[in-house]
């Protein structure tokens, strides 16, 4: 593969945070009984008339901003023909022309990946393959669910590029609160077109794709085996031929499924039920105004006015649930690094799915317990162990305090410590002949902490076993 390069362009599909569907008026939700979230319109039943959902709009443009993309004045829907069954009109409402959004950019590590476009349209029904006597199914839910799609250049030379492309792109979708990108339920999903060139080459080969990838891991391996398979076609004298191919994940492989179309095999024509939708510039201006800072702006913020590094900042953008969270906490307890230290260690090994973030434990019990904390109401030791108690049995802090908070010190510490070490005369020998005797001081130590459940003071008692350990 040395020999060569890859190409690769992405055109990813997110469906939109919106309660009703882009054309009519039924809701926009996951799941359901089958066939349910439907209506005249998006089950295509002759005579019904599209309207447009202004929201879906608003969202594609607030994507297009945050991807420094030109906002068109004027955009124009279009029928894409063709003739799939989970298709109910057997057309698509989308855009060709006039999109909503053209250009724009995502930085990456160490390239600048150009945008083409970003428009709307709406998604298709889901087969649902029974068995083989009741045959395919189609469930028209999803049909009609606002749908934004995005094509980049080809500007994406490897797997690893693309999936970081991905990765920004989803941060930033679901941060400017555009999409919630569950990729698990299709609300992501990516096509992905490979070709490769002779190394250095200016003229491209003919390209491939690969349709609705769904997982970053599919991503990676799809553009891996796909660039391996041609090279390995032209090594052999063979031709790429332009086609559409199926991803297999089980078996790590694609198959053909069809010869790929082109625009003018869509038919594609200005859609006569839909009128152009004029977008003022005050209105764009209304929606940058609504952006809240992205993940790379919210990075120098953590660094810069928290103090924070570079790598906890890194995870603590990664997802906006987790971003969210850290900001809440800091509302309730004012110290940046230790709210951040307790989230990386103590939450994050906690949290058993990253992809939900699903945590817990308020921000406000936190913030408390940290405060507790640190006026040295409890230790850190129970502060641990209250945390475990409210995570995994939803236990009220203000009765974990009752029981774990106050700190043993002063003559009631001293007389315990004089109580242990008289009633371990033989440890008390072995600390004062062992060749490791801080091992057996270690093991005094533990016993105070343990009689008091952790609530003595540490330094106070060390001081005074080794007082009384001369």
């Amino acid at each position: 593969m040395q020999d060569y390069d890859i190409v690769i362009g992405l055109e990813v599909h997110s469906e939109l945070k919106t309660n009703s569907k882009v054309f009519c008026s039924c809701a926009n939700s996951f799941g359901g009984e089958p066939n349910t979230h439907c209506c005249p319109v998006c089950v295509g039943l002759p005579g019904a008339l599209p309207i447009l959902n202004k929201k879906a709009v608003e969202l594609v443009i607030k994507a297009g901003l945050t991807m420094d993309c030109e906002i068109n004045d004027l955009a124009v829907f279009e029928r894409k023909n063709y003739f799939y069954p989970d298709l109910a009109k057997a057309y698509q409402i989308s855009q060709l022309v006039r999109p909503i959004c053209i250009g724009g950019h995502i930085d990456l590590k160490d390239k600048k990946v150009r945008l083409n476009r970003i428009h709307l349209e709406e998604d298709a029904g889901k087969l649902v393959h029974s068995t083989a006597a009741i045959g395919t199914l189609i469930d028209y839910n999803r049909g009609g669910v606002p749908l934004m799609e995005l094509v980049t250049e080809p500007d994406i030379s490897s797997a690893d590029e693309a999936v970081e492309f991905l990765t920004k792109l989803r941060q930033k979708l679901i941060y400017a609160g555009v999409a919630e990108c569950k990729m698990e339920q299709g609300g992501m999903r990516c096509d992905v077109n490979v070709s490769v060139k002779k190394k250095g080459s200016s003229e491209f080969g003919q390209r491939t794709e690969m349709k609705n990838l769904n997982s970053f891991k599919s991503v990676h391996r799809a553009i891996e085996y796909e660039a391996k398979r041609q090279i390995e076609v032209l090594e052999n004298g063979g031709q790429i031929v332009q086609e559409t191919r199926k991803w297999d994940d089980n078996h790590g492989k694609s198959v053909t499924m069809r010869k790929k179309e082109t625009s003018s095999d869509y038919r594609y024509f200005p859609d006569p039920d839909m009128l152009a939708v004029e977008i003022p510039r005050e209105d764009v201006e209304r929606i940058r105004s609504t952006l809240p800072l992205m993940p790379d702006q919210l990075k120098a913020k953590f660094m810069g006015e928290y103090g924070l590094s570079e790598y906890e900042s890194d995870i603590l953008t990664k997802d906006k649930v987790l971003s969210d969270y850290f900001l809440e906490t800091l509302k309730h307890f004012d110290n940046p690094k230790e709210v951040t230290n307790w989230i990386l260690t103590e939450i994050l090994n906690r949290v058993k799915d990253e992809e939900s973030f699903d945590i817990k434990i308020t921000p406000c019990d936190l913030g408390k317990l940290l405060s507790l904390v640190a006026e040295k109401k409890v230790t850190r030791t129970n502060a641990k162990e209250m945390l475990t108690r409210i995570w995994e049995n939803g236990e009220k802090i203000t009765a974990l305090e009752k029981e774990y908070g106050g700190n043993v010190d002063g003559d009631a510490l001293k007389a315990l410590v004089e109580r242990i070490v008289s009633s371990n005369p033989k440890a008390v020998e072995d600390y004062r002949t062992s060749d490791t005797p801080e091992k057996v001081f270690r093991w005094f130590t533990g016993q105070v902490m343990k009689e008091t459940r952790g609530k003595a003071n540490a330094a106070k008692a060390e001081e005074f076993i080794r007082e009384l350990l001369k």
